[in-house]
């Protein structure tokens, strides 16, 4: 789902509605954590990244050199990053 605009007719405003994140993305510093939100996501992250991949709990551990990366391919699929 996308960002969705709709304009109120009766009083002329504007109300905008986003969507929820599929993916919450953090910089520890080192490295960064993408943590799946969804089931959507999830099924992304397994058939585009490595199976060896380092997860830390729930989240995908990446060096910084490849989030920019990774985080454009989730963008391109539509997934939501928060």
């Amino acid at each position: 789902m996308r960002q969705v605009e709709r304009a109120c007719k009766r009083n002329h405003m504007k109300i905008e509605l986003k969507a929820a994140p599929d993916v919450l993305v953090r910089n520890e510093g080192t490295v960064f954590l993408f943590c799946p939100l969804t089931p959507r996501a999830k099924e992304w992250i397994d058939e585009h990244v490595q199976s060896d991949a380092q997860w830390f709990g729930n989240a995908l551990v990446v060096e910084h050199r490849y989030a920019w990366g990774l985080a454009e391919g989730m963008k391109d699929e539509a997934l939501v990053l928060a």
